[in-house]
């Protein structure tokens, strides 16, 4: 029993990093119906900004609060500059142009900071917490708390506010929304840079327990996307729960089988979810008139 669970706290702590990732695919999902794979570079980007600033004798508050909002910029440059000036080009186009940015970034990360791995100080020490029979990491509460705050702060924002829901009417009609006097450039603006913000905060968080580098966008693109698709493209609670059962399937996976087979044994399951409910656990069928 001890080990089970401390296979489901880890899985835990993994699944809400790849859930935040999701959800800032679910921003820009719903402004644009594009999928940002650069979005894993912007927790990179969080990380490794707040590495070096706090290096730098930067406070480590001040210094987290710094990446989110110069990674926030980033992510409105993204779309100022590779994004807008291909309005109206095929979503297909749209994606090419995240992932060149998403290589292009890193590029510039290995440039302006270097190859070694990173971390910083825990917000709350090392000490573990003991939970029936295993132990957790006081940081892993945060991470967990941190993915719960930005959902709710989501769900808020896209149900209970008209910022939000003009968030969903550009996604649904770009066009109907500009009539009815939404500004659809500013929407997509805020859409970036709190897509950005969101990735950035996760690599703050998660930093102190699996280090930080140039290179470690990649993998938490895919796994972020994975739980998307696998909660429902577009849906914050979709992205949450997602992000959650991912990160456990791959820590039973390696804690019962091998850490050799938990990426396959995750994306196989997506897979066979994906074949039977192609919208998503929690995502809704749409239905074309012609």
């Amino acid at each position: 029993m001890a080990e089970f669970m401390q296979f489901l706290l880890s899985g835990v702590t993994v699944g809400a990093v790849y859930a935040l990732v999701a959800l800032g695919f679910t921003i820009i999902y719903n402004a644009s119906d594009v999928v940002n794979f650069a979005q894993g570079e912007f927790v990179m980007l969080g990380g490794m900004i707040t590495v070096f600033s706090y290096q730098s004798g930067i406070p480590l508050p001040l210094a987290a609060i710094l990446a989110i909002l110069v990674t926030a910029a980033i992510g409105v440059a993204l779309n100022k500059l590779a994004i807008e000036p291909a309005r109206g080009a095929p979503v297909v186009s749209l994606i090419i142009i995240t992932i060149g940015a998403s290589i292009f970034i890193r590029g510039l990360a290995q440039i302006a900071f270097d190859k070694q791995l990173h971390r910083f100080p825990a917000f709350s020490g090392d000490t573990p917490i003991a939970i029936a029979g295993a132990t957790i990491l006081p940081q892993s509460l945060w991470v967990v708390a941190g993915a719960l705050a930005v959902f709710i702060g989501l769900w808020l924002f896209f149900t209970k506010t008209l910022t939000g829901r003009a968030v969903l009417a550009t996604a649904n009609n770009r066009i109907a929304a500009q009539l009815v006097g939404i500004n659809t450039r500013y929407i997509m603006t805020l859409s970036f840079a709190l897509s950005a913000a969101i990735g950035a905060l996760a690599g703050v968080l998660v930093t102190p327990i699996t280090l930080t580098s140039y290179d470690v966008g990649i993998s938490l693109a895919l796994k972020g996307f994975a739980a998307a698709m696998l909660g429902g493209m577009g849906n914050p609670k979709g992205a949450l729960v997602g992000g959650l059962l991912l990160g456990m399937l791959e820590a039973m996976t390696a804690g019962y089988i091998s850490s050799l087979y938990k990426d396959a044994a995750a994306f196989i399951v997506i897979l066979a979810v994906l074949f039977a409910m192609p919208q998503g656990i929690f995502g809704r069928k749409v239905t074309d008139r012609v």
